[in-house]
């Protein structure tokens, strides 16, 4: 199929084309005739797979058809909630690129920077909204937002919005909107509480789902590395500089972490940045800016800051600390491989994230290959298992480890941070 099978208007596949887009990707190919038809929708599929411009396209079709040509005070048609302020970036990109041969306006909402120039923008009128749940309903509590004219009601990257705890505030938002608004709910993975919060806000939705619940990409290598908690730095180190990996991604699971390894990395002359939840809007845009344009080699995150993360050729991706939900495993690696381009994944799991990687293992059914050339590793069987191996100083062959004092005259090991 291509895109000018899909009955949109001249002005959307003008930009579209543009953008070099030719053939829809299957949630698009699937997704944009149901937006269309009015139906409400919950959609599923890998990240990467163009979920913007499944719901981003015909919103817009649709409301240029309505109101594009209108003169009257622009009123908010469309509101897109997600959870960081670098996915709003992002969608809000997408509709001002797609929506570029329109009279559509859009406005991306979040907080953390000042809310003047937002709160100008919406006196003026917009048609089509982007925002994070905390900026909307605290601009709709002073009275700044009026959402009684809406047509369609997005709720983006679902399972992370609940993730962050952000449930009361997605039900707060809905009694917000008209009853008879068109609702499409959006999820890189479908976990239960995604299901029930569907039975709760649609009716009688169409599902499209393109792939396996929880799949990870097939041009996502995956590897594991066990490794000794303390000595995941190094291990870190070790690979950046032997295999010579440049524009890497790596997880963090807390925010004192990501810029404990920044720390180190940067000691040893390697460039890297964090980005997380206490940085200041204006100062994760800079950072994200820096790495896409390669200036910083290295860029440290956590989970709710690199959602919004979106680079076509990003070739690696590092747990350097597992996710204890499995799901959120998907969603890291599939930062990689996207748009059809390959990638590879690397974790370094630690005895006491043995269970997170089993968990992992079940979830995606991949038999990740384990990378044992290294000199860091731990036991790679099961916490029992390493926990009644040989004692460390054992001279045994094919059992425990050597000390680890022996290991570092040996291999003149040398602690880099």
């Amino acid at each position: 199929m291509l895109f000018e099978d899909l009955s949109l208007s001249k002005s959307i596949q003008k930009a579209v084309f543009e953008q070099g887009y030719t053939n829809p990707t299957p949630i698009q190919e699937q997704s944009i005739p149901l937006v269309l038809a009015g139906r409400d929708l919950i959609g599923c599929a890998q990240t990467g797979t163009g979920k913007t411009a499944a719901f981003a396209i015909p919103i817009i079709h649709q409301l240029h058809r309505i109101v594009g040509s209108s003169k009257k005070a622009k009123q908010i048609r469309a509101l897109i909630v997600t959870p960081t302020r670098e996915l709003a970036v992002q969608i809000g990109q997408s509709f001002e690129t797609y929506a570029k041969y329109t009279n559509l306006t859009q406005l991306t909402i979040f907080g953390g920077v000042s809310q003047n120039p937002q709160v100008d923008t919406l006196k003026n009128g917009v048609d089509i909204l982007v925002a994070t749940p905390g900026r909307l309903l605290d601009l709709q509590k002073q009275g700044f937002l009026d959402l009684d004219h809406l047509h369609v009601l997005v709720l983006d990257e679902a399972d992370q919005m609940l993730d962050m705890g952000f449930i009361n505030d997605v039900k707060k938002i809905v009694k917000l909107t008209p009853k008879n608004r068109q609702t499409l709910l959006f999820s890189a993975t479908m976990p239960i509480a995604i299901r029930e919060l569907a039975e709760m806000f649609l009716k009688d939705p169409a599902k499209v789902e393109v792939s396996p619940v929880s799949s990870t990409a097939e041009n996502v290598e995956q590897r594991v590395y066990f490794v000794e908690k303390t000595e995941k730095r190094n291990l870190l180190y070790h690979l950046i500089k032997n295999e010579d990996l440049s524009n890497v991604l790596v997880f963090s699971r807390t925010k004192h972490g990501a810029d404990n390894v920044v720390k180190a990395l940067r000691k040893n002359n390697i460039a890297a940045e964090a980005i997380h939840g206490d940085k200041s809007q204006n100062a994760r845009q800079r950072v994200l800016d820096a790495f896409k344009n390669k200036e910083v080699g290295v860029l440290v995150a956590t989970d709710i800051a690199a959602r919004g993360i979106d680079i076509d050729q990003l070739p690696f991706v590092i747990n350097f600390d597992l996710p204890n939900i499995p799901e959120t495993y998907v969603h890291r690696i599939g930062r990689t491989g996207r748009a059809g381009n390959g990638g590879i994944a690397i974790s370094f799991c630690s005895k006491d994230e043995h269970g997170y990687w089993k968990d992992i293992q079940k979830l995606i059914k991949v038999d990740v290959k384990t990378i044992t050339d290294h000199p860091y590793q731990w036991h790679a069987g099961s916490p029992e298992a390493a926990a009644t191996a040989k004692p460390k100083n054992s001279n045994r062959s094919g059992g425990a480890h050597k000390s680890r004092k022996s290991d570092a005259s040996k291999q003149n090991k040398k602690r880099w941070y």
